[in-house]
This record gives structure tokens, C-alpha cells and sequence, in this order.
């Protein structure tokens, strides 16, 4: 039997939970309690300061993109989004989920016919891009409606929407066939929302009328697949509202909160977690101009809370330890450091008056680090918290909307809230181990409303992970501690996690590099590049094309070379964080089954 939390952690959980069903329920509880407060931070112009969007503008902006959406047909259809995470986004994917049909969230990534797969996939003919990623979408067949939106410039009034006039509709026009049957409607975010406004004013009501079914397909979130077969887990308004709800039990947050949105928008931990939790709360986000602007915008948005993966973690405290050094008062901060760990014990905590500089280069309000996606050293966990930052660890995956477990705000400080735990479960779930060894490590299943409605048109991988009774395989290893605590200690599946925690499926992989005739068959793997973990390969040269091809036998450093190149020209029809950085040439064949299946693990790295 799984182990159900709801009585176990009772004590745990905050109890200051709105009750919704809907995403529409969110948003106009939200609008209704929070109207006048910020719910979104923009700037007009890069290097201007972030200005405020209140939740009633934001509510007005929604029910006029969808508004014109409705005016144009566009119910039922399913509509993506892609690009920099930004005010338009959030508003369209609003807007599709609160009476239009279904949103399809693309990687900005990837590349053309990556995307054109996930289009063709999931039946879309219609996207909203930010400007800066519509390169991508040139002459790609399955695009009939292209909305362009922009990161800059949003307006902060019910009276303005911002000029347009600097996308020039008429250079992507000019990038798709336009042969009657083909051709490519090419519009602006902003012109959308003005002719919804307007029609909003007309008396135009079928929009804000429009019933939302709390259990039917609302999302098609890809994780895998991209270059093969796509992989679409669909989930619902009820799975994205219970996990709302479920880490409002977990982490505290407040109307005064202001979170720095960084990660991939796409993502669902960014999404349900970094903009709809925050919108539930009445609290507020301000965007990232890109990674090199973290620490500048973090100072200029002084931000409450960050939502990270690992990576950035490691980035902001590697830059903490630079300017101690850079200081000459190393030794007195590991001093003061060990002083003010001793009076923790005691149950005094000074952190947040002890070390005030430290986080003013943090834009001096930061209390709350949420993080997931990949796992976090413990060392650096403690070293965040010693400076008077709560971190609160999260398990889960996409298929779970996201989480799975999370670390307790409410759990005892001088314990570090077990650093190197992934927390417990959340409270409307449940957790089993199965086919546990010697040392209680087995793979984690979980159940529960969050648990996604399965893989888009693909029943046989959705069987695979998904049980009858509602368990979810995770494919990951790990135990629970005797008070329920989980630990993950590794992966089932075959997944590269990269250190910003983007999923790398070695399945896909292969199949798409197996299609050269160069290759006769092919393992990725993990390789362990001094501590980062990045995607390699072995391959199985296919010597018959090579002696073709070339016309003669090639030593050994030239065939090394040569599929060097031929892995090199292969990347390019990948997303960045999926490309090949180790490549290995095998002399002899993989180790195999009687299936003649590759055995992973009986395959190690080749010696020149």
C-alpha cells in the first residue's frame, strides 16, 4: 500500500487555502480579492525601471485576448505559445485555458522542424511567438495564424496599449508561402488586445460567459520526443488547481511577496509554480531580461522569493563566495559563519541582521529559494540558509503537474529541514517504494489528483507509467527515512539531467542520430565532465558507408574525426541543451541481449 500523508503531515501544512477548481475560478477570485495590488512587474524599455499591473488589468487584458480570439473562431482549437517568459505569455495562456481550448506550451529551444513536429503533432496550426524567437518558425508548413508578442513595452493602464509599429508584420508575412490555400494570417499580441478591448466595450459577453470543465483536456505540456515521436502529457484545469493549492500548503506565500520569473516559462515547474501559484496568492512577478541579468534584475526588482533549478543556485552563491574573497575578510566571515551557527543551536537566529550586505547584493529583501528539477549539493542548501534564506527543496515531474514532494516551510530551521531530502509528500498524494533492495531503495510511484491524464494519443507509453489504479511510475530511485522523509538516490529511466534542469531522453536521442548513414547504432549516456553532467555518446560506425564514402579505410584518429563532424552537423537539428559534447567510437560491437537490445550498463566507455 502506498503511504498516504494527509494525517501524517497535518501538522506541516499552512491552512489558508482558497478553494478552486478552475483556472478561470483562480483568476477572478484573485481580481476579485487583490484588484488594485501589482500582479505583474514589466519595463516599457530595456534598462528601464519595472513598472506594475494590477490584477484587474490583468484580468481586463485576458477577456480581451480572448474575446478576439472567440471573434475570430478560435474555440475548441489548440493554440500555442512559445518564447521569453513575459507578460503577453502568461495573458494568451490565460486566455486559450479560461474559455478557448486547448494551449500547447513549445520550448523556445528548439529548432524549426522540431517545433513544426510538436505543431503537426499536436494538430495546432495557430502560435503566439515573442519577436525574438519567430526566426525559428520560418516557412513551417503547419502555421496558418502567427501572433506576435513582445517582451518590452507592455502597457500599464486600462487606457494605453503600447505601439506595434516595431514588429513589422510585413517581414514574417514574407517568411511562409502565401498561396491562397496556404497562407499565413500574421497578426500582433497588441492589435489582439485593442480589438478585444473594443469589443469588450461593444457588449461582447460570449467570452466572459464561456464554461470551463474542470476535468477535460486543457494542456498538451511535450517532455520528450521532439525529434521522433512526441511525447505530450495532457493535463487538466484539477490537476494544475489541486497542485496550486497542495504547495500553498508547503511554502508561504504572501500578498506582499514578489517573485523574479528566470526559468523557462514552457516548463510546468515555472508555470504552476512560478506564475499561477504566485497569481492565487496575490502575490506578484516581475520578469527576467535573461540569465546574464539575474543579479541586475534582482536588485532592481528586489524580489521575496526566487523560483531556480540548482544551476542558478550554484551561480548566485559562487559569486557570494568571490566578493568574500574579493573582500580580504574571508577567515572573519567563516568565523561569524561558525558563531552564528552556534547561537542557532541555541535557538537564536541573527542571520538576517549578520549578513544584511550579503543579500542587499541579492537586492536586499530575498527571504524564500524554491528549487527543483535536478538536485541540490547540501552544502550549498546550508550556506543559503546560514544567511538567513529559507530553501525549500521540490520532487516532480511534469506528469504530476509538477510536484510530487516538497520540503515543509514550518519544519524545524536548526535542522537545515533535512538538507538532501526531497521533502514529503504533498498532501492530497501518496507515495510507495517498490522492488526495494537490502538498503530500502526502490523505484517511487505516486497517486494522486495531480497525476496527469496520460500521453497524448500515445495509450501503450501511457500504460507503461501510469497503473489502472492511478499510480504513476516516476522511474526514479530512492527511500523513505522512518518519518517519511523522502530521498532520491537515482533514475530508473534512461534521463540526462543537465544542470539547469532540462530532461534529456537518450531514447530520442539515438533514434534521431540513427538515422545517419554513418551510424550503425548508437548508446547516449551520462559523461561526467568534471562534476557537470553532459550528454555523450558511443557509436557503432557503419564501416561499409565510411569505405564507400571516403574510398579507402580509415586509421583510427580519422575515423575519430570524422565522427566528430558527423555529430557536430547532427546537433544542429537539436535544442542547445540536447546536443552531443562527448563522442566516442566503438571498435567492436555493444555488449547485447538475446534481443540484441544495447545493456547500458555492460557497455563502458571505449579506450582509445
Amino acid at each position: 500500500m502506498g503511504e498516504h500523508m494527509e494525517n501524517r503531515f497535518d501538522h506541516y501544512w499552512y491552512t489558508d487555502i482558497r478553494e478552486i477548481v478552475t483556472l478561470k475560478d483562480m483568476l477572478a477570485g484573485s481580481a476579485d480579492k487583490y484588484a488594485k495590488n501589482p500582479a505583474f512587474w514589466v519595463k516599457r524599455k530595456k534598462g528601464q525601471p519595472y513598472s506594475p499591473i494590477s490584477y484587474r488589468l490583468l484580468q481586463h487584458d485576458v477577456n480581451a485576448i480572448g474575446t478576439c480570439m472567440t471573434e475570430m473562431g478560435w474555440q475548441g482549437k489548440r493554440i500555442a505559445v512559445m518564447g521569453q517568459g513575459c507578460y503577453e505569455w502568461i495573458v494568451t495562456y490565460l486566455a486559450v485555458m479560461n474559455g478557448i481550448g486547448i494551449i500547447v506550451p513549445i520550448d523556445k529551444e528548439l529548432s524549426g522542424p522540431e517545433i513544426e513536429n510538436l505543431l503537426r503533432t499536436a494538430e495546432c496550426d495557430t502560435i503566439f511567438c515573442t519577436k525574438a524567437e519567430c526566426s525559428k518558425l520560418k516557412g513551417l508548413p503547419s502555421i496558418r495564424n502567427l501572433v506576435v508578442m513582445d517582451f518590452y513595452g507592455d502597457r500599464l493602464d486600462e487606457e494605453e496599449v503600447p505601439d506595434d509599429s516595431n514588429l513589422n508584420l510585413e517581414k514574417y508575412e514574407g517568411w511562409f508561402e502565401q498561396e491562397e490555400e496556404k497562407k499565413v494570417n500574421v497578426t500582433s499580441w497588441r492589435e489582439m488586445l485593442r480589438d478585444g478591448d473594443q469589443l469588450l466595450k461593444s457588449g461582447k459577453d460570449e467570452y466572459l460567459k464561456a464554461e470551463v470543465d474542470p476535468d477535460a483536456l486543457a494542456v498538451i505540456l511535450f517532455t520528450s520526443g521532439t525529434t521522433g515521436t512526441p511525447k505530450g502529457v495532457m493535463l487538466s484545469h484539477r490537476n494544475i488547481t489541486v497542485n496550486i493549492m497542495d504547495v500553498c500548503r508547503i511554502a508561504h506565500v504572501t500578498t506582499t511577496d514578489k517573485t523574479l520569473s528566470i526559468l523557462p516559462i514552457h516548463h510546468t515547474y515555472e508555470c504552476t509554480l512560478g506564475m499561477l501559484l504566485v497569481l492565487y496568492r496575490g502575490a506578484s512577478t516581475a520578469f527576467c531580461e535573461g540569465m546574464k541579468y539575474i543579479t541586475q534584475n534582482m536588485k532592481e526588482a528586489q524580489n521575496t522569493v526566487i523560483i531556480v533549478v540548482p544551476r542558478v543556485l550554484e551561480m548566485i552563491n559562487d559569486r557570494i563566495q568571490k566578493g568574500i574573497e574579493k573582500s580580504g575578510k574571508a577567515d572573519t566571515f567563516q568565523n561569524i559563519m561558525g558563531m552564528n551557527k552556534k547561537l542557532r543551536k541555541m535557538g537564536i537566529n541573527l542571520s538576517r541582521t549578520i549578513f544584511k550586505g550579503i543579500r542587499n547584493e541579492l537586492g536586499g529583501k530575498l527571504r524564500l529559494v524554491i528549487t527543483g528539477a535536478a538536485a541540490l549539493s547540501p552544502t550549498i542548501y546550508r550556506n543559503f540558509e546560514d544567511l538567513g534564506i529559507t530553501v525549500l527543496q521540490g520532487f516532480g515531474m511534469t506528469e504530476c503537474t509538477p510536484l510530487i514532494s516538497g520540503t515543509p516551510m514550518s519544519a524545524p530551521k536548526e535542522r537545515y529541514r533535512k538538507a538532501g531530502s526531497v521533502g514529503v509528500p504533498v498532501k492530497t498524494g501518496e507515495v510507495k517504494i517498490i522492488n526495494k533492495d537490502e538498503n530500502g531503495i526502490g523505484e517511487i510511484l505516486f497517486r494522486g489528483p495531480n497525476v496527469m491524464m496520460g500521453y497524448y494519443n500515445m495509450p501503450e507509453a501511457t500504460a507503461e507509467v501510469l497503473e489502472e489504479d492511478g499510480w504513476l511510475h516516476t522511474g526514479d530511485l530512492g527511500f523513505m527515512d522512518n518519518e517519511g522523509w523522502i530521498y532520491l538516490t537515482g533514475r530508473k529511466k534512461n534521463i540526462i539531467v543537465t544542470k539547469t534542469g532540462e530532461n534529456v531522453y537518450v531514447e530520442e536521442i539515438e533514434e534521431y542520430i540513427n538515422q545517419s548513414p554513418y551510424i550503425e547504432d548508437s548508446m547516449v549516456f551520462p559523461y561526467d565532465n568534471n562534476g557537470e553532467e553532459i550528454v555523450g555518446v558511443q557509436i557503432l560506425p557503419n564501416m561499409e558507408y565510411v569505405r564507400t564514402k571516403l574510398g579507402y579505410e580509415p586509421d583510427r584518429e580519422e575515423l575519430k574525426d570524422l565522427y566528430k563532424k558527423v555529430i557536430q552537423e547532427l546537433n544542429q537539428g537539436m535544442a542547445v541543451y540536447k546536443r552531443i559534447r562527448a563522442v566516442f567510437v566503438r571498435k567492436d560491437d555493444f555488449v547485447r541481449t538475446t534481443t540484441r537490445k544495447i545493456k547500458r550498463h555492460e557497455n563502458p566507455v571505449p579506450e582509445d
